[in-house]
């Protein structure tokens, strides 16, 4: 499900209330269809567009909890632009079984963007549930590292995030606690 729309949602539809195991073709397909997204977006209104997916490890991919992550993830990003009264140009969400997506078309400079985002990634209560991607139509992606900052940390240790998902370092049944834990805690908090 694709919805285009000219303003925050306020709501996310309902996910099934089991999300279905979805292969990892399944994900390959859907990131390159994310990609040539983004490029259109790119094209059409020529200005730095961030990219929302969320941090689910495992088959699962949608359902109740990523849905209220990326309504979450949302609601916060609606705040900061409004904020740093950064114009959102375009907005669009991809409801699937791989998982929610989000493409915004944000008029502002890239890297006062990306660290602004990367803030939220590592200081907001599911920031590190959430994956937001910087995209300048001139330079292409814009990399912590553009910025010196750090590599995102481990959902369970201090390692890099991407050295522990490579090596498998971490049972699936400890990576999924982690991300319940923080939902739930973030749902205790509000």
């Amino acid at each position: 499900q694709a919805l285009s729309m000219a303003r925050f949602p306020t709501a996310l539809p309902p996910a099934p209330a089991e999300g279905r195991a979805v292969a990892l073709a399944e994900v390959l397909t859907a990131r390159e269809a994310r990609v040539h997204r983004q490029r259109e977006v790119l094209t059409r209104f020529r200005c730095p567009v961030l990219s929302l997916t969320l941090v689910t490890p495992g088959p699962v991919k949608d359902g109740p909890t990523p849905r209220a992550l990326m309504e979450a993830a949302l609601q916060t990003l609606e705040a900061l632009c409004h904020a740093h009264a950064w114009p959102v140009l375009h907005l669009e969400l991809h409801l699937q079984a791989t998982g929610p997506e989000a493409l915004l078309a944000v008029e502002t400079g890239a890297l006062a963007l990306k660290r602004a985002v990367s803030t939220l990634e590592d200081t907001h209560p599911l920031g590190r549930l959430w994956d937001l991607d910087v995209i300048d139509p001139a330079e292409g992606s814009i990399s912590r590292k553009a910025l010196n900052l750090p590599p995102r940390r481990c959902l369970l240790c201090e390692a890099e995030a991407h050295a522990c998902a490579r090596s498998r370092a971490h049972p699936l049944p400890a990576l999924l606690a982690a991300v319940e834990e923080r939902f739930r805690a973030y749902r205790h908090l509000r």
